[in-house]
């Protein structure tokens, strides 16, 4: 036979000490601390919320996307307003109408919900819009006007709130819908994962702080034309990818180009470089408003925009200073041996040359071949091999290649 023992029920009195006690505990398990620390994630994600436009962020239920927003409106003393996005009806956002006295002559205005009023009385806040692809049809189109106009209704968001919102993956959501193309272009797509050491220092009660980017006031004017530049350059020179609409459905729902994302991309990356932001950050952004392929071609565009001409290089090779990076030191030398093709003289021959031997004793020998081999092809019959092939001897037979060359040029004539 079993016996209970009943324990006596204590005074109320008692009950609420404990109560009290219990929350002082939670109070302290509440308790956390934050430090500066690199952090990929929250430099992107607050780069785009400096920006203004509305960030999205995609992950795994659990991952801590609502708890980086929440720890992010604490550091830049947002209030913070979470809208479940899937619990809410297309009124909710586009205004329930409300008949006035005369809607003959005055129309029937549009009366938003109280979460907008408070921001607008607030002035400022961050406006959460969480589980949106648990979101019909019906209330995402309803909320295009909230993310690209911020209207809600009749109200307009003052320009102090931001828009952040978060997903799952249609495979990982409640009942999860893919978004909408229009409402999908209407975000930064940022993939949110969980950092080993972050959640580890995290849970021991210290977190990463998330603080607006430092912008150089200085600097301003020359981000933004710099920023211009990098994308005008690219479409000038790849019209194709002005607009690149994706055939899934599932990759409508994320970023791909259009006109719209590129005036996105063009704005982070001035304010990217305004902060002198991270490459990781700014790839993560460039790559989350216009997808995966145009983003890296721009990041390359990029890149090279900055590499040194190479008529200057061949100006004065003793006092060139190539690239360290191995992709860009071999577009700097491919980018010689075409200058040299362009207009081939004797000096800029030899020129070229030194630049060469320079490459392979500052980097990596192998990425002289390719260009050794071309620039060997170039050489004239009276122009003598210069002594400074002598010194890429291992590297490439280039003096062999050099009479190799000349001969199959002189055979091609004679044809």
């Amino acid at each position: 036979m079993t016996v209970h023992t009943l324990r006596p029920s204590l005074p109320p009195h008692a009950a609420d000490s404990q109560l009290d006690v219990a929350g002082e505990l939670l109070a302290l398990l509440g308790e956390v601390k934050t430090e500066p620390r690199s952090n990929t994630q929250l430099e992107a994600l607050t780069l785009a919320v400096a920006a203004d436009l509305p960030v999205l962020l995609w992950g795994e239920p659990g991952i801590g996307k609502t708890a980086a927003l929440t720890q992010l409106a604490e550091s830049l003393d947002l209030p913070l307003t979470t809208v479940i996005a899937s619990v809410h009806e297309p009124s909710d956002f586009s205004g329930l109408p409300i008949i006035g006295d005369d809607p003959a002559t005055q129309g029937v205005p549009m009366a938003p919900p109280d979460w907008a009023v408070r921001l607008v009385r607030a002035g400022r806040g961050l406006l959460f819009l969480d589980e949106l692809s648990t979101a019909p049809p019906a209330v995402q189109a309803a909320l295009l006007r909230v993310v690209l106009e911020r209207r809600v209704g009749a109200l307009e968001l003052p320009p102090g709130v931001r828009i952040v919102a978060a997903a799952n993956p249609r495979s990982s959501a409640a009942d999860g819908w893919e978004l909408s193309p229009p409402l999908a272009n209407r975000f930064v797509h940022l993939q949110w994962t969980h950092d080993h050491d972050v959640v580890v220092r995290g849970l021991g009660g210290t977190w990463p702080r998330a603080s607006l980017p430092r912008l150089a006031p200085e600097s301003l004017a020359q981000a933004v034309a710099f920023a211009r530049r990098a994308v005008c350059t690219l479409l000038a020179a790849r019209p194709k990818l002005v607009h690149q609409m994706p055939t899934t459905e599932t990759r409508r729902g994320g970023a791909w180009a259009s006109p719209r994302s590129w005036e996105m991309t063009v704005r982070l990356i001035a304010f990217a470089t305004a902060a002198d932001a991270s490459r990781d950050a700014l790839s993560q952004l460039i790559r989350g408003t216009v997808g995966d392929g145009p983003g890296f071609e721009l990041l390359t565009s990029i890149d090279r925009m900055d590499l040194p001409d190479p008529e200057a290089l061949l100006a004065d090779p003793g006092a060139a200073e190539l690239p360290i990076r191995g992709d860009l030191r071999q577009a700097v030398l491919d980018g010689v041996v075409a200058a040299v093709r362009r207009r081939p003289e004797r000096a800029r021959w030899d020129a070229a040359w030194s630049l060469l031997v320079n490459a392979v004793e500052t980097g990596a020998p192998d990425l002289v071949v390719v260009p050794a081999t071309t620039l060997a092809a170039l050489r004239r019959d009276n122009w003598e091999v210069p002594a400074a092939i002598e010194r890429l001897a291992g590297v490439v037979s280039v003096s062999q290649s050099a009479e190799h060359a000349a001969a199959r040029v002189a055979a091609r004539v004679g044809r």
